[in-house]
C-alpha cells in the first residue's frame, strides 16, 4: 500500500526525511508518543525493501550516514524515537524512562505495522545501537517478527563494570528499583564521548543538546533494574530469528581526560563484554571489529565509517541478498 504523506511532517532534520508521530497508552506519567523519522530510497522507486533503526540511550536519530548508506543500497530508511527520548520527548515526562523494556515493544510493534503493512515492505531489516541493540533483540524474540536481518551497533549487551558490580551490585539494583524506581543512580560522566562527536567540541555533528545532552541524562534506579533483567535474559540465550550483524570498535578505552584515545574507541562500554555475549542473540550471528570506530560505529570518522558500512554490504551479500 502506498505511504500517505498527508500523515507526516518535514522532520527536524528537513527534507528529505519526514516524521510521524504515533500516540501510544498512557503510562503513569501521561500521554506518550512514539516518533517514526522516514526518508525514501533515492535508488528504486517503490522498494520492497525497508530498514528500521532504533537508536540508544540518552539518543535519537540524527545519524544521516546510516541512511545515506541504507538508501543508497535501495532500502527505505525508517527510524524510531522511542517513548520519552528526542522528538518523542514531553516536558511532562522522565526522560528516557521505563521500568521495564517490553514497554518499547508498543511503538516497535506501531512502527513495523506501518512499514510492513501500511508501506508495503516485505522485506526489513532492524538497525539498532547501544540500549536500542538490547532492546529490538529481546523484542524480535517474543515477538518473531520475520525479519530479514538484524545489524546491530555496539549493542549494550552487559554492564560495564568490575565483576562485583555486575553480581553483588545488580542484585541490590533489582531491589532498590522496584521499590524506588525514580532514585537516580549517582554516576560520574565526563562528557568526553558527546564532546567526540558534537561539532562545537571535537566532533563533526550538530545534535539537539536537549534531546542528547553532553553530559547525559540521569540514569534512575527502575531503568537499571529493567536492563539488568534484560540482560540477564539475553545471557541464557534468545533467538532474533534472523541473521545478525554486530559491529564494534577495535578496542575499548575509559579516559576521563580528552587524549587521542576519545576519537578512536568505544569510551562508554566493553567491547570485549559485546563480543561475549552477541552469540547469545541467536543461531546466526556475525561479528566485524572495526578499528578506530567510536561507540556509534556510524559516527566515526569518514574512513572508519565507510569501512563499517563495507562490512555490512559484505553481510548484507553474503547472508541476506538472494543472489543474482
Amino acid at each position: 500500500m502506498p505511504r500517505d504523506d498527508a500523515m507526516h511532517e518535514v522532520d527536524v532534520l528537513g527534507e528529505p526525511y519526514l516524521s510521524e508521530t504515533m500516540e501510544l497508552p498512557d503510562d503513569d506519567e501521561g500521554p506518550v508518543v512514539a516518533t517514526l523519522v522516514h526518508r525514501r530510497t533515492d535508488v528504486v522507486a517503490g522498494s520492497s525493501r525497508a530498514v528500521l533503526h532504533v537508536h540508544g540511550f540518552s539518543d535519537y536519530f540524527f545519524q544521516t550516514p546510516a541512511a545515506d548508506y541504507w538508501t543508497s543500497r535501495g532500502y527505505d530508511f525508517y527510524a524510531l524515537d522511542l517513548r520519552k527520548y528526542g522528538r518523542s520527548l514531553r516536558p511532562h515526562q522522565t526522560a528516557n524512562f521505563v521500568t521495564d523494556l517490553r514497554h518499547y515493544f508498543e511503538e516497535l510493534d506501531a512502527a513495523l505495522e506501518r512499514v510492513r503493512d501500511r508501506d508495503g515492505h516485505d522485506h526489513v531489516i532492524v538497525t539498532a545501537h547501544s540500549t536500542g541493540g538490547l532492546i529490538t533483540p529481546l523484542w524480535a524474540h517474543e515477538r518473531r517478527p520475520g525479519l530479514a536481518g538484524m545489524v546491530l551497533n555496539s549493542p549494550w549487551l552487559d554492564l560495564h563494570g568490575s565483576f562485583l558490580l555486575r553480581t553483588a551490585g545488580t542484585a541490590a539494583i533489582d531491589q532498590v528499583g522496584a521499590r524506588r524506581p525514580y532514585l537516580a543512580i549517582p554516576r560520574n560522566v565526563s562528557g568526553l564521548y558527546a564532546q567526540s562527536l558534537h561539532k562545537d567540541h571535537h566532533g563533526e555533528w550538530e545534535f539537539n543538546l536537549d534531546w542528547k545532552p553532553i553530559d547525559s541524562h540521569p540514569v534512575y534506579a527502575g531503568w537499571l533494574r529493567a536492563v539488568r533483567r534484560g540482560h540477564a535474559k539475553v545471557h541464557r540465550g534468545i533467538e532474533v530469528g534472523a541473521p545478525v550483524l554486530v559491529l564494534t570498535s577495535g578496542q575499548s578505552s575509559f579516559p576521563r581526560e580528552w587524549d587521542d584515545n576519545v576519537s578512536q574507541h568505544d569510551i562508554v562500554l566493553d567491547v570485549e563484554q559485546i563480543r561475549k555475549w552477541a552469540h547469545k542473540l541467536g543461531g546466526h550471528v556475525t561479528v566485524a571489529r572495526i578499528e578506530g570506530a567510536l561507540h556509534d560505529v556510524t559516527l566515526s570518522a569518514e574512513p572508519v565509517r565507510h569501512r563499517a558500512f563495507a562490512q555490512v554490504t559484505r553481510w548484507l551479500d553474503a547472508f541476506v541478498h538472494d543472489p543474482v
